[in-house]
């Protein structure tokens, strides 16, 4: 495998170049601007459980681990293979070539960026909506405010990889899949996938603690205590509406830059901007 800087080497059976939009939608590409992003989460998990004792781990991966768990499967690095995985079979499917250029991987970075400040804009609209109806504001990184910026930074890193993992990447074309065998039309099962998935996606934010519940009981527990308590509604919505961004992203830009957007997001609102909130 190779990371050029121009496409001269790609064989002539592959065809020409795809334009840059296209080739960031590409499963070899997703992979190599993600690797980075999973090696510094692993390894934050890994120094703080070090320093600190305790386990760190987002709540998308600890999901997952549990999930792991409940059917038998502890290894520790199963939840990175899987999403490593997912990706590599999916390149091999296509069977497109094992390249991409530093100019791609470097407009999926500012990508990213760019994305990840039109979130916070659109949060702040919302936020300003809420307060002239009388609404408490968002608070970003409940919990985790009192905590070292280590913490901070590589758990919201961690959402942005396997949030979009469980919530995009496996959850949202599953959705799509489904309705589509039940003969649901085209442009109803995207609309029907994308705001269901981004109403889960924004339950998962407010699940209890009982891992003994099945999957349906804690959502359902969730959105009755979301419900109940107008302290929530304001960050229920935001979260319902950056699922639906987020879903916008995965099927137009690829999931690369879904998952850069969401890390980028979180990081600057959870930690450089965690005193502002």
């Amino acid at each position: 495998m190779t990371l050029d800087d121009s496409y001269q080497t790609i064989p002539v059976n592959c065809g020409p170049p795809l334009p840059y939009w296209r080739e960031t939608q590409r499963p070899f590409c997703n992979l190599i601007f993600l690797v980075p992003l999973l090696f510094v989460y692993e390894l934050g998990v890994l120094l703080a459980a070090h320093s600190r004792g305790t386990s760190i781990r987002n709540g998308a991966d600890a999901w997952l681990r549990l999930w792991l768990n409940q059917v038998g499967i502890e290894i520790v690095w199963m939840p990175p293979a899987l999403l490593l995985g997912a990706l590599i079979a999916w390149h091999m499917v296509t069977r497109q070539p094992w390249k991409t250029t530093w100019e791609t991987l470097g407009g999926m970075v500012a990508e990213s960026l760019l994305y990840a400040f039109l979130l916070i804009m659109i949060g702040q609209l919302v936020d300003l909506s809420f307060r002239q109806a009388g609404s408490p504001r968002l608070q970003m990184g409940e919990g985790l405010v009192s905590s070292g910026t280590l913490i901070r930074l590589v758990t919201f890193m961690g959402a942005g990889i396997y949030e979009e993992f469980l919530f995009r990447l496996c959850l949202l074309p599953i959705s799509y899949l489904a309705l589509r065998v039940l003969l649901v039309p085209k442009h109803w099962a995207i609309a029907v996938t994308v705001v269901g998935t981004s109403v889960v996606f924004s339950l998962a934010h407010y699940l209890g603690s009982d891992s003994g519940q099945n999957a349906i009981s804690m959502l359902a527990d969730a959105f009755f205590r979301v419900q109940s308590s107008r302290d929530l509604w304001f960050s229920f919505v935001f979260r319902v509406l950056a699922g639906m961004f987020f879903a916008g992203l995965y099927f137009y830009r690829g999931f690369g830059i879904t998952v850069g957007a969401h890390a980028t997001y979180d990081v600057v609102v959870g930690v450089i901007l965690i005193q502002e909130i």
